[in-house]
């Protein structure tokens, strides 16, 4: 007992607690506000306001956006093509940010994984670089036996006026091979126009396909094929009698990409990178498209019976109820990992709204709260639907920074952010749990299998004693 008739071990747990606290509010107030021209990019879900959140926009000058450059998001797209091989015409830095940059796994050839690069250097920026591209292309035609030659434009040809259209014209005519420029300079928009010039890359193949009238089967646009997802949903798809002509670009090749025109329709993964081809598709080939997500129980059982109902064919109810028994013994299995994961809360920034959509159902099936969700290249359309699916108070980010990610996680209080390889680090710094759900991971997240495997991965991660060892370190600084 202490002098004024207190047990002592109550004492010590108030000072535990105010202490804890204290921490709290300091580490708040070393939070950044968000710049005022990016105020119009957040969100608070609030029922009384119904404002709509800005986006599709380029970045905002100084607010060091997660989001990578324009040909990033093109070599991201075109890299798993199995068969090709990537040029990247500009210094050697842009080559080695990008080496190996899906983690995309092949059931054949891997050259797609090497990067080579003009390395542009002073003499050629001055001079001009289009000698060294034609030479670049000649020496792996020498080496090699190419089908597919990739030609990405970086800043700074974009800036000197290289001719990467005529280089490689001249090089089909001159090795009779498929040689396709990829207007990518870094610094004419963003991300997302990335996609858009891969997009135009793959149109050009496709052109040299012939176009039949009787079309059957499906491409499966937006799947990278990260861990093998690609193989576990055409899997899916061939237990329900659905061929798949092209894989567009998750373990895919030239040919594949060539013939992908004599397919009857298109499923859309990365709504992000694949719905303008999926379009160019429609219009040029009369190929309709449904966009897809085989990430969490509910979105992956509704996918499948959109593609049988796109197709219009009869399915035996055998067919139909392995899908559903696979569901239920998932929900099963789950169970147990509901109970390790009830109330703790997730923050969620990903590169598409599809993903996050996917994601928010899939932490609700965990019993898990959403407080924070953000997107690089999220559309109107998906924003709503993410207001609608999370709760009052419910962060929502367009095109966030780090600086924002941070703020908004100590705020809501988040035992776990959801993203990619930029994001890790952040989450670390802040003693806070992190599931990759981008190209570097090593096992499947999506159809049932992969619910399984990300409701292990989140447990795992949220429930380590470390993050009580980072707090309990925390709290002894302050008290000293």
């Amino acid at each position: 007992m202490d002098v004024m008739g207190y047990p002592s071990h109550s004492i010590t747990n108030c000072k535990k607690n105010l202490i804890e606290k204290a921490v709290i509010c300091m580490e708040k107030a070393f939070c950044l506000e968000p710049l005022d021209e990016r105020k119009e990019f957040i969100l608070e879900k609030n029922s009384s306001n119904n404002k709509k959140i800005d986006c599709e926009k380029n970045s905002i000058a100084g607010s060091i956006s997660q989001r990578a450059c324009v040909y990033c998001g093109a070599r991201v797209v075109l890299n798993p093509i199995t068969d090709a091989y990537h040029i990247v015409h500009g210094p050697i830095g842009c080559a080695v940010y990008t080496w190996d940059i899906r983690g995309s796994l092949s059931s054949r050839e891997e050259i797609y994984r090497n990067s080579f690069s003009t390395d542009l250097r002073e003499e050629d920026i001055i001079f001009g670089g289009e000698k060294k591209l034609s030479a670049a292309i000649d020496e792996i035609v020498s080496q090699n036996s190419p089908k597919l030659i990739f030609v990405y434009a970086t800043c700074v040809v974009g800036v000197i006026g290289d001719d990467l259209e005529a280089v490689c014209r001249e090089a089909e005519r001159k090795h009779n091979i498929k040689v396709v420029p990829v207007q990518s300079s870094g610094f004419a928009g963003n991300k997302k126009d990335g996609y858009k010039a891969a997009c135009h890359a793959l149109l050009s193949i496709m052109k040299m396909g012939l176009n039949v009238e009787k079309k059957e089967g499906i491409n499966f646009l937006g799947d990278f094929n990260l861990a093998g997802e690609m193989w576990i949903v055409t899997d899916y798809l061939k237990k329900l009698g659905i061929k798949v002509n092209a894989k567009i670009t998750g373990d895919s090749t030239f040919e594949e990409i060539k013939n992908a025109s004599k397919s009857e329709l298109n499923i859309v993964q990365c709504a992000g990178s694949m719905t303008y081809l999926a379009k160019q598709m429609e219009k040029e080939y009369e190929i309709p498209f449904i966009d897809v997500s085989f990430y969490g129980i509910e979105d992956t059982i509704e996918s499948f019976e959109k593609v049988i109902d796109a197709l219009g064919v009869d399915y035996s109810k055998e067919v139909l109820n392995f899908i559903k028994e696979e569901a239920l013994e998932t929900k099963r299995i789950l169970k147990d990992y509901e109970e390790l994961l009830k109330d703790k809360k997730a923050a969620i920034y990903v590169g598409g709204g599809f993903k996050a959509i996917s994601l928010i159902k899939q932490f609700k099936e965990l019993g898990m709260k959403t407080v924070m969700v953000g997107t690089q290249t999220g559309k109107p359309k998906e924003y709503e639907t993410i207001r609608m699916l999370v709760d009052e108070g419910t962060i929502i980010l367009d095109d966030s920074n780090p600086s924002e990610l941070e703020k908004f996680m100590k705020e809501k209080g988040a035992d776990i952010l959801v993203g990619g390889v930029k994001e890790r680090p952040l989450a670390y710094k802040l003693g806070i749990a992190f599931c990759d759900h981008n190209h570097e991971r090593k096992h499947p997240l999506n159809c049932f299998e992969g619910a399984i495997n990300f409701a292990q991965e989140v447990h795992t991660s949220v429930n380590s004693p470390v993050w009580k060892l980072i707090r309990k370190e925390l709290r002894d600084g302050h008290e000293e």
